[in-house]
């Protein structure tokens, strides 16, 4: 037996998340019944982010157990030629067997995605958010200072979370503009349900969308008060760009990393 990892993308828009669910699409519920199918076996896999619908992936990771002969690295290759169009796996190779990919140390880096314009654009919509009101890159960027370094972001998830610790250590955002779009980067050690949407949200609120303020989120942070923070922005514009584990770093050493100065 021997346990295998996926480095995994897709284009979230067709599916009702990553979690398999009953009577629904999901892009677990797709890997589960290909694996299933390329090796004759009953194959479950284990997600190390539950995406929501809509949210889209370049980096998600999954892993499995298998006796198949199939070489770890070949899996890739063989998955893809029977994988639907909007999955593929960018890469396959063996973990250790006790390697979990959610009880493991790791760096996630999420991107979202706003389109800054004064009409919608029908060609972006599945990958962007529209916002029509101008937005003010240097309050974005002041209202994102706030939130680096460990805190309490109890404030920042949505109540169906179901973490035992709502402490999380935020590494690094950028907020980036090039011609109509905004791009929010924003890498850690882990997120709550909904926190990188609220946090797309809060920091276009407090760049014009709406009336939040540095000192509302550092208040929000205090207090864990939801209603001082943002809106929670909408899924289509999220995505997951990577994940990365420092115990893989010598069998998986072209994964990038976020860096860290906590």
């Amino acid at each position: 037996m021997k346990r295998v990892l996926l480095k995994v993308s897709y284009d979230g828009a067709g599916y009702h998340g990553w979690q398999v669910q009953p009577n629904a699409i999901t892009v677990e519920g797709v890997l589960n019944e290909k694996l299933s199918e390329l090796t004759g076996e009953s194959i479950e896999v284990i997600g190390a982010s539950r995406t929501d619908a809509g949210v889209h992936a370049l980096g998600n990771v999954a892993v499995f157990d298998t006796e198949s002969t199939i070489p770890p690295e070949r899996f890739s290759y063989a998955l893809n030629t029977i994988l639907p169009e909007d999955i593929s796996v960018a890469e396959s190779f063996e973990v250790p067997p006790g390697f979990h990919p959610r009880k493991t140390d790791t760096e996630k880096t999420y991107e979202y995605t706003i389109l800054n314009t004064k009409f919608p654009v029908p060609g972006r919509r599945g990958y962007t958010w529209h916002v029509k009101v101008p937005l003010d890159i240097d309050k974005m960027r002041s209202a994102a200072s706030v939130l680096i370094g460990p805190h309490d972001f109890r404030g920042f998830c949505s109540s169906k979370t179901q973490a035992e610790s709502t402490v999380r250590t935020i590494y690094s955002i950028n907020v980036t503009k090039h011609e109509d779009e905004i791009k929010i980067v924003v890498c850690g050690d882990g997120f709550l349900y909904n926190m990188v949407r609220i946090i797309a949200g809060t920091l276009a609120s407090a760049g014009g969308l709406g009336k939040v303020t540095v000192t509302d989120i550092e208040k929000a942070l205090r207090t864990g008060d939801r209603t001082l923070a943002g809106l929670t922005a909408p899924p289509q514009g999220l995505c997951l760009v990577d994940i990365w584990y420092p115990e893989l770093e010598e069998i998986y050493p072209e994964s990038e990393n976020c860096g860290s100065d906590f």
